[in-house]
């Protein structure tokens, strides 16, 4: 294990284990192919910080899987058995390798001693893990700068200064929480990542670093549960994802193209049955069976789609005062190519959309103040030393110390948030509010979609609704990272366009969608009920296709 000159990101070999002695030439190759590549990795990382740690060596891949010809990285709050995960937070930098807290003097990163399901099933495809990616402490932010690592900064080139040294380029956020996955795929270390999406955190940063970002129906892919009952409380009941917020929390697939985000979501949205929070194989095929109806009677595999039978809707409350308007100009650009393939465009209304982002984050931190509670210095979490003459025979002035030590402001301001919306006094007017709010908002898009939600015990079709919705994925182009819109209200701000999705548990995927006017990349979301989730990767690919042909697009 060594640290990395000039920065935080170390390289961490594989652990040692008994079968992995006698090695053909084909593996030792492979080991010395994946050396250099950590070489070269670890060298682009240097002006983006995107990842936080590096793996030197394969484990046990499937030459012969799926996903045997990609690199991904892992966001840093989704455990890995060989790499630390410290979910860009002081709190578990400092801990011990053992949960709960291991009374030897040996203290380092935590690392779990299993992986997320999520990474099983890649690692079971083929997949060559690289590292971990840079975060926002916890998940929680939305332009990653709230990382004891630092922040991230977007590798994407603007056509403006691509003949300016990197040195003097202006610094722009990657977006967050999954920033480090948007801008290790951006920067060309990887070809995919995962990472978590709560309110938007993987849609925001695939449209700042103009890549591809899928956040899938709710409960499709495993965050999992129990691994023994020490590692209950710190993972919440989860095996591998460290929560942010259980209700709203889900692992996502950012990439360079629509083709590599569907072939990793396909290897790793399998049914697993140690998530309390899965959906069930009989829902799943229910509505998987409603998308494929529909998509039987599309023709997008063809080098002229055919979208006759497909019904977008515009929804009006997407295109708030604050939306730039070089953004609306990209958006009305793909809704003009996907007309002229045949797609009827019809303007809807949800009418709670508005109320979506004040009752994400009730809902969000609330859960937040629970999931965090265990992190006390005793049990778990890196216990800072009171100072002297503090009082130590009261366990609130341990607790309080190491969580003001551990935490970041960011979590902290949200924990008290949280933590008041649940109290007797504010229960019903904030938390109880938030939560009618969003069964309004999901009745306000099974009302608008012409599939019914399979999740329903007694969904109604509507012959007149929408297929899917589409709608810009942010407000702006990325900011820089020197700019007010980084301070005060204007990172929540962010989540405005996303957040109505998350609330509802639909599948939403940010495409790239051209360049607005100061050089910067747009993406545009795609919106689909409940367990359409192939159906708006397709519509992603084909507004990718088309957008090849348009010099605007920044990855042409």
């Amino acid at each position: 294990m060594h640290l990395r000159v000039g920065g935080l990101a170390r390289a961490y070999p594989s652990r040692s284990c008994a079968g992995c002695r006698a090695r053909s030439f084909s593996t030792s190759h492979s080991r010395r192919s994946v050396i250099i590549h950590a070489g070269h990795v670890q060298s682009l990382n240097e002006s983006t910080n995107a990842l936080v740690s590096f793996s030197t060596e394969t484990h046990n891949l499937n030459f012969h899987g799926p996903l045997s010809n990609l690199t991904v990285a892992i966001k840093d709050n989704i455990c890995t058995m060989h790499l630390p995960t410290t979910c860009s937070s002081g709190m578990l930098r400092g801990m011990s390798n053992s949960v709960p807290r291991s009374r030897s003097n040996s203290i380092t990163e935590f690392t779990s001693p299993f992986d997320a399901t999520a990474v099983e099933f890649l690692k079971a495809g083929g997949a060559n893990i690289i590292g971990k990616a840079n975060c926002d402490e916890f998940g929680m932010g939305s332009l990653n700068v709230n990382s004891i690592h630092g922040p991230v900064v977007n590798p994407y080139q603007s056509p403006n200064e691509k003949s300016v040294p990197w040195a003097e380029r202006e610094r722009r956020s990657a977006g967050g929480s999954s920033g480090g996955s948007a801008a290790a795929v951006a920067a060309g270390m990887c070809d995919a990542a995962l990472g978590t999406d709560t309110g938007g955190s993987v849609r925001l940063p695939a449209s700042y670093c103009g890549i591809t970002g899928l956040k899938p129906s709710y409960g499709l892919i495993s965050r999992s549960v129990t691994f023994q009952l020490i590692f209950q409380k710190l993972m919440d009941s989860r095996w591998g994802v460290v929560s942010f917020a259980d209700s709203l929390d889900c692992v996502g697939v950012l990439g360079k193209s629509v083709d590599t985000v569907k072939t990793v979501f396909d290897s790793i949205s399998s049914y697993d049955p140690k998530d309390p929070t899965a959906a069930a194989p009989r829902t799943r095929d229910r509505a998987k069976a409603s998308a494929e109806s529909l998509l039987s009677t599309l023709d997008v595999n063809s080098s002229s789609p055919d979208l006759s039978s497909l019904r977008i809707g515009i929804p009006q409350e997407y295109f708030p005062f604050e939306l730039n308007t070089t953004i609306v100009t990209a958006v009305r650009k793909v809704l003009e190519r996907l007309s002229s393939l045949g797609a009827q465009l019809i303007p809807v209304s949800l009418p709670s959309t508005p109320y979506a982002l004040s009752a994400y984050y009730v809902i969000a931190t609330a859960e937040a103040s629970s999931n965090l509670a265990r992190y006390d210095g005793v049990q778990y979490g890196t216990r800072s030393p009171l100072l002297p003459g503090a009082d130590k025979s009261k366990p609130d002035n341990v607790y309080a110390h190491t969580r003001s030590a551990g935490f970041g402001a960011e979590v902290r301001k949200r924990i008290l948030l949280g933590t008041y919306a649940l109290t007797a006094d504010a229960f019903d007017n904030y938390f109880l509010q938030a939560q009618r709010v969003r069964q309004r908002i999901k009745t306000d898009f099974n009302s608008n979609f012409r599939i019914p939600n399979a999740q329903l015990s007694d969904p109604s079709p509507n012959p007149d609704g929408v297929d899917i919705l589409l709608h810009p994925s942010a407000i702006r182009t990325a900011p820089r990272l020197d700019s007010d819109a980084i301070s005060g209200l204007g990172p929540y701000l962010q989540d405005v366009m996303t957040a109505p999705a998350s609330l509802a548990g639909l599948p939403a995927v940010s495409v790239p969608a051209g360049l607005a006017a100061d050089g910067w990349p747009v993406g545009v979301s795609i919106v689909g009920q409940w367990g359409s989730d192939e159906l708006v990767l397709c519509i992603g690919n084909v507004i990718e296709r088309t957008s090849d042909k348009d010099n605007s697009n920044p990855n042409s």
